[in-house]
C-alpha cells in the first residue's frame, strides 16, 4: 500500500533527525563549554561556544568547596539502592497484575497511576513525621524508602505492559514440559523481561539521582547531601550562580546517567523470543 520513501522523504528525514540530535545535544556542548571557562570569559557580553583561555578550575573549585566527590558517592549509593529495591519489588507485582487480571487489581493499577497526580508539596510534610517518627529521617535509608516508594507506580505499569506482551504458551509449554511455576518464571518469563527490567531500573536510578526536593527537606546532615543538593549551594542567597564550578559540577553529575545508559542500553531492545523456545 504505501512505497519506499523518495529521495526526497529520506533527506527531509535525516534534516529532521540532524536538528533533533543538534537540539538535544547543544545545552550538553554549551555546559561542557562553560565548564572549562575563565571567570572573565563568562560575564562576556558576546560569549564564544569554544573557549579562548580554556581552564581546570572550576572542576577544581566544585569538589573543594562543595566537597562533590561525597556527594556523588552518596547519590550513587542512594540510587542503586533504589534501583535494586524498586525492580524488586515490583518485578512479583507487574506479574500478579498483568497474568491474574481480576477487577481488584485493575482498581489498584488505576490507584497506583493516580498516585501519581499527588504534588510533592502536599505529602513533604506528613512523609518527613512519618520517617522522623520510625527513625528514618536525615538518613540515606529512609531517602531510598521514599525514592522506591514513589518510582514504583510508574515501575509496575512499565513491567506489567512487558509481562502482557509475553505469549502464555510458552508458559504453557514449559508447564507441560515438567516445569513448575518457580522454574517457568526463572526459565522462560525472566529472561524475557531483561529488557523490561534493564528500562525499570535505569527510570529508576534516574530518578532518584536528578531527585532534589525530597533529598533537600529530608537530609540536613552536609555529609550526606546528594549532588543536586550539593550543586545547588553554588546559587547564592541573592539568586546569583556560581556559573563556572556549577557547570563543571552538573557536567560531572551529567556522567553517571550517561555511562549507566550507555552500559545498559543494549539490553533496552525488545530482543527475540528465539531463547525461550531454544532446546
Amino acid at each position: 500500500m504505501f512505497g519506499k520513501p523518495s529521495r526526497t522523504g529520506r533527506t527531509l528525514q535525516y534534516v529532521a533527525l540532524t536538528g533533533y540530535l543538534i537540539f538535544l545535544g547543544f545545552p550538553l556542548v554549551w555546559l561542557l563549554s562553560t565548564a572549562f571557562k575563565p571567570p572573565r570569559e563568562l560575564v562576556q557580553l558576546h560569549p564564544t561556544l569554544i573557549p579562548s583561555n580554556p581552564t581546570v578550575q572550576n572542576f577544581v573549585q566544585a569538589f573543594t568547596e562543595q566537597q562533590l566527590g561525597r556527594a556523588a558517592l552518596n547519590s550513587l549509593q542512594v540510587s542503586l539502592a533504589s534501583a535494586v529495591l524498586t525492580v524488586l519489588v515490583a518485578l512479583p507485582a507487574s506479574y500478579a497484575l498483568a497474568r491474574f487480571r481480576t477487577k481488584l487489581g485493575t482498581v489498584a493499577l488505576g490507584w497506583v497511576l493516580l498516585s501519581q497526580l499527588f504534588p510533592f508539596v502536599l505529602l513533604i510534610i506528613p512523609i518527613f513525621l512519618i520517617l522522623r517518627q520510625v527513625g528514618l529521617a536525615n538518613t540515606h535509608a529512609g531517602l531510598v524508602l521514599i525514592y522506591v516508594v514513589w518510582a514504583l507506580p510508574f515501575a509496575l505499569w512499565m513491567l506489567q505492559g512487558f509481562v502482557r506482551n509475553i505469549p502464555r504458551e510458552l508458559e504453557e509449554a514449559a508447564s507441560v514440559d515438567g516445569a513448575t511455576r518457580l522454574q517457568v518464571l526463572r526459565r522462560v518469563v525472566f529472561p524475557l523481561l531483561a529488557p523490561g527490567i534493564v528500562a525499570t531500573a535505569l527510570f529508576s536510578f534516574i530518578s532518584a539521582w536528578n531527585e532534589f526536593f525530597f533529598a533537600l527537606v529530608l537530609v540536613k546532615t552536609p555529609e550526606l547531601a546528594t549532588l543536586p543538593v550539593a550543586l545547588a549551594r553554588f546559587v547564592g542567597i541573592e539568586g546569583t550562580a556560581r556559573l563556572g564550578p556549577l557547570a563543571a559540577g552538573s557536567l560531572l553529575a551529567t556522567l553517571p546517567s550517561l555511562i549507566f545508559f550507555a552500559v545498559m542500553q543494549r539490553r533496552l531492545s525488545s530482543g527475540s523470543l528465539a531463547g525461550a523456545v531454544k532446546g
